[in-house]
């Protein structure tokens, strides 16, 4: 057996309200949209990881989602114009990542990150 895919599933009794953050500031796609359901995604090719934290590293707390971009800083900025406040960072981790957290619309802690 191979594991072909990894969904985070995010309980919300309004799943319009993810697309301002995943679609709108994070720029992705909305792949499905059934009303109960609304997934956001990309074609871009991803690596399946599943991680278990004891904590979030640097002291931080466990984040519900981490997000690789290409540009942390563009991020910051589509974070900044939102109005979405930064609950850590933007820090330079010794493990070779910039990154930020912040809360999505439903308070689940998203890790912004880009590999350095």
């Amino acid at each position: 057996m191979q594991v072909k895919r990894i969904v985070a599933n995010i309980a919300t009794p309004d799943v319009a309200a993810a697309r301002r953050f995943y679609g709108d500031i994070l720029g992705l796609d909305l792949l499905m949209d059934m009303g109960w359901i609304a997934t956001y995604g990309s074609d871009t090719t991803m690596s399946v990881q599943l991680s278990v934290m004891s904590q979030g590293g640097s002291g931080t707390p466990v984040p519900d989602i981490s997000i690789e971009v290409d540009d942390l800083d563009e991020a910051l900025e589509r974070v900044h114009k939102a109005g979405i406040a930064i609950e850590y960072g933007p820090a330079e981790e010794p493990w070779n990542v910039r990154r930020f957290y912040v809360r999505d619309p439903f308070g689940r802690l998203v890790n912004i990150l880009m590999h350095m």
